[in-house]
């Protein structure tokens, strides 16, 4: 029996087009033309540099039969009708202010506004994830920030505070941060109404809450504090209040949401600081007292720009680290060698180091393959060069035997052999293109339809895209479409506009079964990612909703059904703290954290940690890649790979 090619889907994507009226000329507004899902509203690309912005009313399916939120967007929409007229003019350039107002048939009631499009940029939280980071050197973060104070500065010189000031409401893009969601900004009598909880001034919070919420207005004072929270992310993949707080005496532990009104940073010597973050001591000292002085003693006065201005980073010749001080603070001059350590029942060998950048990798037999980023080119494990030039966060790249895969935005070019061979054109989803390989095909989206392509043998090495016709696996949604592939089951989901659809592949039969009814958030999604094993998805999301970070991990069945969800709180510490470093295996999952590799189950309650293995603990990192062969488990951080046998 064939699948179906997706139809509910189309089905579904026909039905939710709207009508707006902006300047009295009716606007047909389609889910295709969806540029962004956010909790309060979706953004349509209109064309010639504009993008539109509507609400979600109490009748969006996102929010549906969920009473609060359904009730907050009809809040929402009340307010926005006399908020949005009186707007202040005058912003600066870099807020991508509303140009007009886009309204019903009747002009009566406002929907939304449109605005200037910010084109090729993606949020400033992308940018303080560990591998982007590094990627985007210290250089480029600084120059990023210094660009963002002068338009904080300038706003508030507008006499507005930007209130929900947070890093998915700034967009990056080359050296420029562009201000989105000025809709929230407070001014005259209209305060902000909304907030972010890692960015919330604790001074205004209730100090003997459970966790900050503000109680008292937003300020140009609150705008500095949260600048600082997002000088701390981006330079150093770490907020002020991040890792876990474990204090010795019982009696001084604090829920960790609570940290914040407790002022315990991630200075406390008491706080065990990330393994992924990179170490505060790369920065200068004058603005680690600045840093302190913030979020430890209550200062509030702006980040000097002279700070920022003298931030100057550069890589040790010894180890190659990144640092923005006069000496390297962690130099090592080791050499990459083998060192076998053992600890209670695991044997940890390190195969492989690197002062620069582990990018991709795979497993090719029983040895992990992989592309590294090391002094100024790319290359294999074997050595092979595949292309030269500085380490570029926006390449994504994939490994299949002995071919490499890169890809920039839709642009797709496979290297094997030390050749380059036909390039290939995708979807792109945000900055992710739609495209994945397993050992046998390479899955990717064209025109809003998924494809299959063989990859077949010419003796050795694996040949490129060229190779084996494109076959049509099913119809999904042009530009908004992520796929995930394991050996034998495919994932993949769209959001756009109310259109929310999920769907799976089998890797040998043709079409997709895209009826799956997953618990899909009320809140944005900010990341997705998911791992796969023969007859299981495990698919992870991190949304944002009610100014809280969240994740989800649901798992589906290889037929469609979902079968159990688990949610926790971003950085949490537990398995599902953070939504990389996973592993699909054998019906189970393993899930790399900073305490070391946790075995998680489903259960009647959905998945949930079943066993833990503290002895991991210094060889795992949370977020690490994880690759199961015959000879064990192997971890893959940014700069080594380690193998793991356990006892």
């Amino acid at each position: 029996m064939k699948w179906p090619f997706g139809l509910a889907g189309r089905r579904e994507r026909e039905t939710c087009a709207m009508d707006v009226y902006i300047d009295d000329k009716r606007i047909r507004v389609s889910p295709q033309a969806s540029i962004g899902k956010g909790g309060e509203a979706d953004v349509f690309d209109l064309g010639g540099g504009i993008a539109l912005k509507l609400w979600k009313g109490p009748d969006h399916p996102d929010v549906a039969g969920a009473s609060v939120e359904a009730r907050a967007a009809a809040d929402r929409l009340a307010l926005v009708q006399e908020k949005m007229p009186l707007f202040p003019a005058g912003l600066p350039e870099r807020v991508a202010a509303p140009i007009a107002l886009a309204k019903d048939r009747k002009g009566r009631t406002i929907l939304g506004y449109t605005m200037r499009l910010v084109a090729g940029a993606e949020p400033l939280m992308c940018l303080g994830e560990p591998a982007r980071r590094r990627a985007l050197g210290g250089e480029a973060a600084a120059r990023l920030l210094r660009d963002l104070r002068a338009t904080v500065a300038a706003v508030h010189r507008a006499g507005a505070v930007i209130g929900d000031f947070n890093d998915l409401n700034v967009l990056a893009r080359g050296g420029e941060a562009h201000l989105v969601d000025a809709d929230s900004f407070q001014f005259g009598s209209f305060p902000c109404p909304v907030y972010t909880e890692r960015f919330v001034d604790p001074l205004l919070c209730d100090a003997s809450a459970p966790r900050p919420a503000p109680v008292r207005p937003f300020s140009a004072e609150s705008d500095w504090y949260a600048f600082a929270v997002m000088v701390m992310g981006t330079l150093l993949c770490v907020g002020p209040y991040g890792g876990v707080y474990r204090p010795r005496d019982p009696a001084k532990r604090v829920p960790e949401a609570a940290r914040p009104l407790r002022r315990i940073t991630v200075f406390d010597p008491e706080v065990r600081y990330p393994k992924p973050a990179i170490p505060y001591g790369v920065l200068p000292d004058d603005l680690l007292h600045a840093l302190s002085a913030i979020f430890e003693r209550d200062a509030r006065a702006p980040i000097s720009h002279v700070l920022l201005e003298n931030l100057r980073f550069t890589r040790c010749v010894s180890c190659g680290a990144e640092h923005a001080r006069v000496r390297c603070p962690a130099c090592d001059h080791g050499v990459a060698r083998e060192v076998i350590v053992v600890r209670g029942h695991v044997k940890a060998t390190r195969r492989f180091e690197t002062s620069g950048t582990l990018l991709a990798t795979s497993l090719v037999g029983d040895l992990p393959a992989y592309v590294v980023h090391e002094e100024g080119v790319y290359k294999r494990e074997d050595g092979a060069v595949i292309a030269r030039g500085p380490l570029d966060g926006a390449l994504r790249l994939w490994v299949q035997g002995k071919t490499t895969f890169i890809a920039r935005r839709g642009r797709v070019v496979a290297l094997g052999g030390g050749a380059s061979e036909e390039a290939l054109t995708v979807d792109v989803c945000g900055n992710e293109p739609a495209f994945v390989v397993n050992e046998r095909y390479r899955w990717f989206v064209h025109g809003g339809r998924l494809y299959r392509r063989a990859a077949r043998h010419a003796g050795t090495p694996l040949v490129g895209l060229a190779e084996g016709a494109a076959e049509l696996w099913g119809d999904v949604l042009a530009g908004q479409t992520r796929i995930w592939a394991g050996e034998r089951l495919g994932f993949g989901f769209y959001r756009a506009g109310a259109v929310s659809v999920a769907f799976t592949w089998d890797a040998e039969r043709r079409g997709i079964r895209d009826s799956l009814k997953l618990p899909w958030p009320s809140g944005q999604i900010v990341a997705a990612d998911a791992v796969i094993d023969d007859d299981r998805v495990w698919f992870f999301m991190t949304y944002v909703r009610a100014g809280r970070a969240m994740n989800r991990c649901v798992v589906v069945a290889g037929s469609g059904a979902w079968l159990g969800v688990a949610e926790a709180e971003a950085g949490d510490g537990t398995w599902l703290g953070s939504i990389a470093g996973k592993k699909a295996i054998g019906g189970a999952l393993l899930a790399a954290t900073d305490g070391g590799l946790v075995r998680v189950e489903l259960g009647p309650g959905g998945p949930a940690e079943a066993r833990s293995f503290p002895d991991t603990e210094p060889f795992v990192q949370e977020g690490a890649r994880i690759l199961a062969s015959h000879a064990g488990l192997w971890v893959v951080g940014t700069r080594e790979i380690t193998k793991l046998v356990m006892g």
